[in-house]
């Protein structure tokens, strides 16, 4: 079955044409779409590549699908694919990078905090042979609280996935197409991206860009929302939490041994132990151990029951523009479809 599974995928997967797709998550910005594809095809058309820019609209609440059927009518470079409802801007890029026809796909906000004008920065630093760069903002124009919770969520990410010295990871990267065949099976409503990333390469880098003020309305990444990504790289593609769980257990459970001889010897020698509240304060750390432990049980096994249920990871309500459609089958863990598109 798996053998089967992996030959559909080379038949129906075309090889990436020469050129940039330019892959945008969009979230209520039906003010910025228009500014947004005319930077970005002015920067390419100077560059002299062959692109497309593919705009994945995340269940906006606005006018922002209206937008974008009106630019994929201008802009015979522009194709728009229409999700059902809201799923997170990582599953809306992943959307789209699955929905690329050219080797390289760059991914960037719709809020144009990075600037277009910093994708040849990008295009180049691919060209010396990685296979993901990241576009690191020399000044985040953030809270410092924002960026310090930003700075230790993408440390997780780091030191958990593989990443290696590359904690800068941030939406707007440039990588090769090709690596989209290393999670094509992919199918489950929790992911990240840059996890992803790291199942099929090991070389990423990044570049300093510059990081501007957002133009419209204000960041959905809020201090919790970051929190929650940590905790979901930990929980959802690492083991590093059980094992932690594991070493705090044993160290208490030493610890338990080392308490119980000095009552003994207390015993022994001098007749009396010390009464209710080092009995207390023994039981308190050990429960609290415990429902440690627990809890870190409760957040893997939430993780299992969510992707046991079958969930997509997105759903496609509507596209327009371009000849490709992606399809993911279910009943092949989600592998790729591509079939002519009739708009």
């Amino acid at each position: 079955m798996i053998s089967d599974i992996q030959v559909e995928r080379r038949e129906c997967e075309p090889e990436p044409s020469p050129g940039v797709s330019v892959v945008v998550p969009v979230f209520n910005s039906e003010h910025t779409i228009p500014t947004l594809i005319a930077e970005v095809s002015a920067v390419l058309e100077r560059k002299r590549v062959d692109f497309e820019i593919l705009l994945v609209n995340d269940g906006s609440i606005d006018e922002s699908w209206e937008v974008i059927k009106d630019s994929v009518r201008r802009h015979p470079r522009v194709r728009g694919i229409n999700l059902s409802r809201n799923y997170g801007q990582h599953n809306a890029t992943l959307c789209g990078i699955r929905a690329a026809t050219f080797d390289v796909s760059v991914t960037i906000d719709d809020d144009l905090q990075y600037p277009p004008a910093e994708i040849p920065k990008l295009l180049n630093k691919l060209d010396e042979g990685w296979d993901v760069v990241y576009g690191k903002a020399s000044e985040r124009s953030h809270t410092w609280t924002r960026n310090v919770l930003s700075w230790l969520t993408k440390g997780v990410i780091s030191r958990t996935t593989g990443l290696g010295r590359v904690i800068e990871q941030s939406p707007f990267r440039a990588i090769r197409t090709s690596l989209r065949s290393a999670f094509a099976g992919y199918c489950g409503p929790d992911l990240l991206m840059d996890v992803l990333f790291g199942w099929g390469t090991t070389k990423f880098c990044s570049v300093s860009v510059t990081h501007q003020p957002r133009r419209q309305g204000k960041s959905n990444y809020s201090k919790r929302r970051l929190f929650n990504m940590g905790l979901l790289v930990l929980t959802g593609y690492s083991t590093a939490p059980l094992r932690f769980a594991s070493w705090v257990g044993f160290g208490l459970t030493t610890f338990g041994i080392a308490v119980l001889c000095y009552v003994v010897v207390l015993a022994l020698f001098f007749g009396s132990v010390p009464g209710f509240p080092f009995l207390a304060a023994l039981i308190s750390i050990f429960s609290g151990a415990q429902l440690f432990a627990l809890g870190l049980f409760g957040e893997y096994l939430t993780r299992v029951f969510n992707r046991s249920l079958g969930r997509p990871t997105y759903v496609i309500k509507e596209e327009g523009g371009g000849s490709v459609t992606v399809h993911v089958d279910r009943r092949s863990a989600g592998s790729c479809r591509f079939t002519d598109d009739p708009d």
